[in-house]
């Protein structure tokens, strides 16, 4: 077993690609969506509605929330790999958590509407 997060130099270069990849892959779809919202595309059609400039802004906001979550996801992973219990637990915990969160959230959202 390792001594902590700091014996993970492995983990901290899987974290730091995920990261560095997944914000540039989001702001890439951002941007894409904002060019489409200029440009107008699709001009009047609510059949691609989702594939509006607004929609894929959308998406590419939906990726920024979620690379928290693939962090989390990664690191409970590469614990249980590692046998390292005492953080994979703690990882699970946090997944856990926001899982719950994201849930009663949803749940909420339906119960309003």
């Amino acid at each position: 077993m390792k001594s902590g997060p700091v014996g993970h130099p492995r983990l901290e270069r899987m974290l730091g690609a995920v990261l560095r990849y997944g914000t540039g892959l989001a702001s890439g779809v951002i941007a894409l969506g904002l060019a489409l919202a200029v440009a107008g595309w699709p001009a009047g059609s609510n059949r691609y509605a989702v594939l509006s400039g607004m929609g894929v802004v959308t998406a590419g906001i939906a990726l920024l929330i979620l690379l928290p979550v693939l962090r989390v996801a990664l690191m409970l992973a590469v614990f249980l790999f590692e046998r390292d219990y005492r953080y994979a637990a703690i990882a699970a915990l946090v997944l856990t958590i926001i899982s719950l969160g994201f849930i009663f959230g949803v749940q909420t959202a339906a119960a309003a509407a």
